[in-house]
């Protein structure tokens, strides 16, 4: 008999292949009970976190439709807000612009710097200065909202005369930045102190992601003649994209609720300017933390009611960061 057919002849049969089910219980690692009650536990946990999700929101719905039934205004577009009229008038345009253009701000101001100090203290300063200037940041993160507040009204404020007045001698005739005097207590001042209070999240997150950077990327960079700038722009910043912008949604969600800081420092007329050097405005956080103690049923429905609408926005805010960072996955270097 030839070599090769008796070879081929008492070669063992092939082992049965595992079913889908059981590749899938080896990927969950539920095969042994440790780790299935480890699985419902963690499973318990996120549907636990829907379900509290969903209270609140039902809960502010609630709330929210007993007031609108009483609105005798357009809940959506009034410039007014006074709830004990009989019957209740009362609108979210001016807290839903003060929200988003402060917002705006903080955000225009804050992500460029952040960006900016997360890559010198991981690419530029030395280790020491580095670590020095992230531990001033990590400082800068654990302090409360109210000493912030208390520092824009003391400190902020009263030196923002020189910064308005540059503005309206030079920027005035574009009615964004024209200044009729009085206090700098403006949706401006609000935008720079909300910046600085966002800075430490945005810097430590991207911070962290830069520090994942393949050091073949960058050594490949070099390689090929880059220089400094040019491995950042090659290879740093193209990886860590996804990562600032989900500092930078962390920074916004802090932005958008922010309170005590806003109410310390804004002086809120209720209505809205074409300037952003004048008092008016407000906030959905600062008009609840101002009015909820001395409010009626009615108003504090009225005030649950715009609680709701800061719930949603903040919603449509993580929703649209997770489809940009779905987007841009693929584009992130994550995979590479």
């Amino acid at each position: 008999m030839d070599i090769s057919t008796k070879s081929t002849e008492e070669a063992p049969p092939p082992a049965p292949k595992p079913s889908a089910a059981a590749h899938k219980r080896a990927a969950r690692g539920a095969t042994r009970p440790g780790d299935r009650i480890f699985l419902g536990l963690t499973r318990g946990s996120g549907i636990l976190l829907l379900a509290v999700m969903a209270a609140i929101a039902a809960f502010l719905a609630y709330r929210a439709s007993l007031a609108i039934s009483k609105d005798h205004a357009n809940f959506l577009t009034t410039f007014e807000w006074n709830t004990n009229l009989n019957p209740p008038e009362f609108g979210i345009a001016v807290l839903a612009f003060g929200t988003v253009v402060s917002s705006i701000i903080a955000m225009v101001i804050a992500v460029p710097v952040a960006v900016a100090i997360a890559l010198f203290t991981t690419h530029y300063a030395p280790r020491k200065l580095g670590g020095t200037i992230a531990y001033v940041i990590d400082l800068l993160a654990a302090v409360p909202s109210i000493v912030y507040g208390l520092w824009g009204a003391l400190v902020l404020v009263p030196h923002m005369d020189g910064l308005f007045g540059w503005l309206n001698d030079y920027f005035g005739w574009t009615g964004i930045f024209e200044w009729q005097g009085g206090a700098p207590r403006s949706m401006l001042t609000v935008g720079i102190l909300l910046a600085i209070m966002i800075l430490p999240i945005i810097t430590n997150v991207s911070r962290e992601v830069f520090r994942q950077v393949p050091q073949m990327h960058e050594e490949a960079a070099l390689a090929l003649g880059a220089t400094r700038w040019e491995v950042i722009r090659m290879s740093v910043l193209p990886f860590g994209r996804s990562g600032v912008i989900s500092a930078s949604m962390l920074g916004l969600g802090r932005a958008l609720g922010e309170t005590m800081a806003v109410a310390t420092v804004l002086s809120p007329t209720f209505e809205i300017n074409a300037s952003l050097l004048d008092p008016g405005g407000g906030t959905f956080a600062q008009n609840i933390a101002s009015k909820f103690s001395e409010a009626s049923q009615d108003g504090r429905d009225a005030l649950i009611a715009s609680g709701l609408v800061l719930f949603i926005i903040t919603l449509l805010v993580n929703g649209g960061a997770r489809m940009i960072i779905a987007r841009r996955k693929e584009y992130s270097g994550a995979n590479a």
